[in-house]
């Protein structure tokens, strides 16, 4: 039986406090750790392992640790975990049957610590590349051509406006796009943008007063996307690390924002940060919209993680 919130905790000599949240290793699906509030007030909550749970019953958890120890587990840090609604675990539900309430996982750790290499480790693979490049280089060039090749502006349809039933609403439009990676065969690809008709307010956050071009790899400009036009699309891809992003509405924010439930970067409906790590905002895309309505866009991606847009497709 997993713990549950709200239950009594009693340590073996006395009880303590109630488990206030409950929190999820995300790999193994599991609780990991109970959260205690204790008695009186001013008393740190701990962050108490499920290896110290000695039993729970329906309304019971007994830890194998007298009071008196409490103090050595860490204090609970509400700051490091989100809650299992703000991000996507698959299968999190088969898992975990805990009462609803906080139930917590702990953020994504985005950076890791690289071991120094020394001196001589450094000189041995270099030495090593250099003996190696008159060899590789045929290789390398061939499976690199794909890489250099020109963008592709063709344009692509993808819909019709009629599915857009209000202004400043994020719309999934999904497509197929037939892709070329490196060596490897021609593949069709899902792929997807939000497209949005926008009030004259979030169209000037867009564009700010002037028209926005777009460019090939010469530099040349391929389109441009007028600021009285009111549909704006999106590339389906955060900015932040390329993952996927959804239209949702936040009533504690009181209005409804794009967000990655990946790492937490959260958008207005004119693309703008809110909060989170993206560097920038969502990039649109060519567009242009046809008297019957139907939606044409060219696939333009750019490079994430930076503060510049860097196109790549």
């Amino acid at each position: 039986m997993q713990p549950k919130l709200k239950s009594k905790v009693r340590c073996t000599d006395r009880e303590v406090g109630e488990v206030t949240r409950v929190i999820v290793d995300p790999l193994s699906r599991e609780v990991s750790h109970i959260v205690v509030g204790r008695n009186g007030a001013g008393v740190p909550e701990r962050q108490i392992p499920a290896s110290t749970i000695e039993a729970v019953t329906d309304d019971t958890v007994e830890l194998r640790a007298p009071s008196s120890e409490l103090n050595q587990f860490p204090v609970f840090r509400r700051d490091e975990y989100v809650t299992i609604h703000e991000v996507e675990i698959a299968h999190l539900e088969d898992h975990l049957h805990v009462q609803p309430g906080e139930v917590l996982v702990p953020l994504p750790e985005l950076e890791r610590n690289v071991k120094r290499r020394t001196f001589f480790t450094n000189l041995t693979h270099a030495i090593g590349a250099l003996i190696a490049l008159p060899l590789v280089y045929p290789v390398l060039r061939y499976v690199m051509k794909p890489m250099y090749a020109p963008f592709d502006n063709r344009w692509l349809k993808i819909g019709n406006v009629n599915r857009i039933k209000a202004d400043d609403v994020g719309v999934q439009f999904k497509f197929k796009k037939t892709v070329k990676e490196a060596f490897m065969p021609e593949a069709e690809v899902d792929k997807n943008v939000w497209v949005l008709k926008a009030s004259p307010p979030v169209l000037e956050e867009v564009y700010k007063s002037k028209d926005m071009e777009f460019r090939d790899h010469t530099g040349g400009v391929i389109w441009t996307n007028k600021r009285d036009v009111p549909y704006v699309a999106y590339s389906g891809k955060c900015p932040h690390l390329g993952c996927g992003y959804k239209w949702r509405n936040v009533p504690k924010l009181g209005r409804q924002i794009f967000l990655c439930p990946c790492h937490l970067s959260i958008y207005d409906a004119s693309g703008k940060v809110l909060d989170g790590p993206a560097p920038r905002p969502l990039d649109p895309v060519p567009i242009r919209v046809a008297t019957n309505g139907d939606i044409e866009i060219i696939d333009v991606e750019y490079k994430a993680g930076t503060k510049v847009q860097t196109r790549i497709v």
